[in-house]
């Protein structure tokens, strides 16, 4: 972006003792300036090289008051000719010239500074000052030049060897550091975009000290508005406001420039008039080009214009301190043999101010300006000069009165109005309006919406001026207060917000669906994050209550609007974007999901997307990741608490497992030992009888069901309780391990869920309480029979003969019980086989023999471990013979 471009002098064809042409390389308040040498020859040239290869983008020439060249030169080159002289010119690219004014109608009292726009590449620049103008100040006929300033961008210079530094080129001619302020320049947001800091009028008036801290300050504030820290900004505006108004060097009256030594001398002269306390810009009369490059255009814009005073009254009105105006329209500090003169603008600001004060005082806003004027000619037309220029004033009071008075107009004009003078009132009432809304005067901003209210809602019903004139007001009105919702002031955004969903959902504009189409217009990466965020809240507000069936909204269009926003730089925006999606999703899911990515896991890598997929699954009542998770880790950690509950219960069952086989071993053991002793002169038992040691005759057995393993040592038992025995099963309630016999009375007095159950008086069996109702009325439920006549099988709910035997055949048999799963799980293992057995199979009960076709007869043998060896349960089938 451009910006103030140091320079050094390189040479000058000659300057006058004291006014060397280095003195331009500084700006400050009391720099003298060059100035050429006595009777010299013209043209004067002076060659300036730039610190760095640089686009010049601006030129700025301050001219003395009254050594004044007729005209300047400009020349630009990369580079300086092999062998520099000043006068060679051979790779110098003329630009053009600029014509400056004589200074006779102010009196030789003002300096005119020149601002020049071009666009040239280059590192060095020429300057050829021609024949001065003649006038009875200047005594010596020379031509001077207080300042110059250079404005551009840094060009990118392929071969940089033969230039040199901008370090040496400093510290050889200017003899100080890079931080002089006259090198320091600003930069702003927009490319092309010139900071008031780096014009030469700032350094011209303000001490370089001085202005490197507010320099610094800009720059701050600056930061500070681009983050939004208004308050802050303000106070450091403050501040530099502050550092403007300091004392500056006293200016000295100019004296006659007359030498007796000099063979022109002439008698002495008049002393000068005083000049003024303000300083004059003179802009340019005429174009400077005469010769136009091929390929670089020159233009010259003048700083301000001048503006010319009216006939002074009798009491003239006093006079603005210069203290009073900005930095850029204050008098110009010139030499100490000079005083500063005024700039017409501050004339004509004078004037303005004058005017106002007078017509405040009165009453009556300021007459309108020229330039006001040619803007605002229709509604003078329509509405009379003198409201319009209360709608222009400068005091917000009027401003405000005339909108209110423009108000009660409308509200006064009769129904039987011609149309064409109520659509021109109309237009002009808009016109007014569209200026009012933007002004930072909060009473002027509410009598502004409060105008265009009445216009829509009453004006234009009650003349019948149609949709066109509605139309009308909405387009030319809403596109500037949608800016407004963006104010830094929280009180007026909020106002604004509520007026245009107010005016949107109003019958005759709703039906225009305007609004909701400049509410999906695609966010701004620049906007500020108070727009972008009152723009989504109002979206979200005007979606809810008008919908998206015909009332301006579609599917399309704010989904469109909301994916775009997923990419906005501010978090709180996109988290909107995200509540208007599932808003949307609520209302109409398989559209909504056709403008955005599958729900995969590489899309779920992106929160935002995530967070809309989990949406989404609340509003489907679907259970979403986060949940799922939980609901697995709360399972998972009932599950391994239900486990170690069941480990403690079954432990304690075990260990009093263990003393009941304790104590029934201790008491067959003592039976044993009586049988032993009746039997010791008994005959020995067959060899071929299996001997099973007395003392060790409850090894490895199962005292429930009588099965005898090698693997029921004492963990193995523990095991085979837990979940082989067949007269044995775990509670579905308390996983307790109970026998079968006993699991009705334990789930009606021992369970930790008894409180669920009730008996059923006709089967005598445990029913949940729940169920108990139903299953009574039902009588569906097989009746037991009396416990001396029939036990009561829980599982299967069948009636078998009573007595410890008959349950174990009930629960252990082929035959028996078809609820007992762990005896299905044992007929389902398959035995080892003693040698020439083939195979196991069942027989009934009764031990019936059965053959098998193409099969031999089946034969008893001996039966697996565990059975007793007069088991009728199993039977061997011998292998078959050869050849049979």
């Amino acid at each position: 972006m451009p910006h103030k471009i140091g320079f050094v002098v390189v040479s000058s064809s000659g300057h006058e003792d004291g006014f060397s042409a280095r003195e331009l390389m500084i700006h400050a308040p009391t720099v003298s300036g060059w100035r050429s040498p006595r009777f010299c020859q013209f043209p004067q040239e002076i060659v300036l090289q730039m610190v760095e290869r640089c686009q010049i983008r601006k030129l700025q020439l301050l001219a003395h008051q009254y050594m004044i060249p007729s005209k300047v030169e400009f020349y630009i080159s990369e580079s300086l000719p092999e062998y520099f002289t000043p006068y060679q010119a051979e790779r110098f690219r003329r630009l053009g010239y600029v014509s400056l004014c004589d200074n006779e109608k102010t009196g030789c009292k003002a300096r005119e500074l020149k601002s020049v726009y071009v666009d040239a590449v280059g590192q060095f620049l020429k300057l050829i000052f021609h024949q001065n103008h003649v006038n009875k100040y200047n005594v010596y006929n020379q031509v001077a030049l207080v300042a110059v300033n250079i404005i551009g961008d840094p060009a990118d210079f392929g071969d940089e060897s033969n230039i040199t530094s901008r370090e040496k080129l400093i510290d050889h001619y200017l003899g100080h550091n890079a931080e002089d302020p006259a090198l320091e320049g600003t930069c702003s947001g927009k490319s092309d975009y010139i900071s008031p800091l780096d014009d030469l009028a700032f350094d011209m008036y303000q001490d370089p000290e001085v202005a490197q801290i507010i320099r610094r300050l800009d720059e701050r504030k600056r930061e500070a508005v681009q983050k939004e820290r208004y308050d802050y900004a303000k106070k450091l505006k403050q501040a530099i406001a502050d550092l403007q108004k300091m004392r500056r060097p006293l200016d000295l009256p100019l004296q006659p420039l007359a030498c007796p030594s000099s063979p022109h001398h002439q008698p002495p002269m008049r002393s000068l008039p005083q000049p003024e306390e303000r300083v004059t810009e003179n802009r340019l009369t005429d174009p400077f080009l005469q010769e136009k490059p091929s390929s670089h255009c020159l233009d010259v814009s003048p700083q301000r214009p001048t503006v010319d005073r009216p006939p002074p009254a009798t009491d003239p009105p006093p006079k603005t301190h210069p203290d009073s105006l900005p930095y850029d329209e204050r008098p110009l500090p010139v030499t100490r043999k000079q005083l500063g003169a005024a700039v017409s603008e501050a004339e004509r600001r004078d004037v303005l101010s004058d005017e106002a004060r007078r017509a405040d005082a009165a009453g009556e806003p300021e007459p309108l300006t020229e330039k006001a004027l040619r803007e605002a000619s229709s509604a003078v037309d329509v509405l009379g000069e003198a409201l319009v220029a209360g709608a222009y004033s400068k005091t917000w009071s009027h401003r405000e009165d005339a909108l209110l008075t423009l108000h009660k107009q409308l509200t006064d004009t009769p129904v039987g109005t011609p149309k064409e003078d109520l659509k021109s009132t109309l237009r002009a009432a808009v016109f007014l309006v569209r200026r009012a809304i933007r002004d930072i005067v909060t009473p002027v901003f509410q009598a502004s919406l409060k105008l265009l209210k009445m216009i829509i809602t009453q004006y234009i019903p009650k003349h019948k001026l149609g949709r066109l004139e509605t139309a009308h007001c909405v387009e030319r009105t809403i596109p500037v207060l949608l800016t407004r919702t963006g104010d830094s002031s929280a009180r007026l955004r909020l106002m604004a917000s509520n007026f245009i969903q107010e005016i949107a959902l109003f019958k005759e504009v709703k039906s225009l669906q305007v609004i909701p189409s400049y509410l999906v217009q695609p966010l701004k990466a620049s906007s500020s994050t108070h727009l972008a965020m009152s723009q989504m809240a109002l979206l979200a507000r005007l979606l809810r209550d008008l919908g998206t069936e015909g009332a301006g909204f579609t599917v399309d269009s704010v989904m469109r609007f909301s994916v775009q926003a997923l990419e906005h730089r501010v978090r709180e925006v996109r988290e909107a974007a995200v509540g208007m999606i599932l808003d949307l999703y609520a209302q109409h899911r398989a559209l909504v999901l056709e403008y955005l990515p599958p729900d995969d896991n590489t899309t779920r890598r992106n929160v935002l997307y995530k967070t809309i997929f989990e949406g989404f699954a609340k509003i489907d009542g679907r259970p979403t990741d986060a949940e799922m998770r939980a609901q697995k880790r709360a399972a998972a950690e009932e599950a391994e608490k239900r486990k170690k509950e069941e480990i403690r219960a079954l432990q304690g069952q075990l260990a009093a497992l263990k003393e009941m086989q304790a104590e029934v071993q201790e008491k067959k053991s003592e039976a044993m030992k009586a049988k032993n002793q009746d039997t010791q002169e008994r005959k020995v038992a067959p060899p071929n009888a299996p001997e099973i040691p007395d003392n060790h005759y409850l090894d490895n057995l199962c005292i429930f069901c009588g099965e005898r393993s090698e693997s029921f040592t004492e963990e193995g038992l523990d095991l085979h309780y837990w979940k082989h025995c067949l007269m044995l099963t775990r509670c579905e309630h308390c996983r307790q391990v109970v026998e079968i016999s006993s699991l009705t009375e334990h789930l009606l007095t021992e369970c930790d869920q008894k409180d669920g159950f009730g008996r059923c008086y006709r089967c005598s069996e445990a029913v949940s309480k729940e169920e108990l109702p139903r299953h009574v009325k039902t009588r569906d439920c097989n009746p037991a029979k009396s416990e001396k006549l029939a036990s009561r099988c829980p599982l299967c709910h069948e009636n078998f003969s009573p007595g410890e035997e008959a349950w174990k055949a009930h629960l252990m048999g082929p035959a028996g019980c078809t609820r007992n799963l762990r005896r299905t799980h044992v007929l389902h293992r398959t035995p080892v086989l003693p040698p020439g057995v083939s195979s196991w199979v069942a027989l009934p009960p009764a031990g019936w023999v059965t053959a098998m076709h193409g099969a031999d007869p089946l034969v008893k043998a001996q039966p697996p471990p565990g059975q007793g060896p007069q088991d009728p349960r199993w039977e061997a089938r011998s292998p078959p013979r050869r050849g049979a």
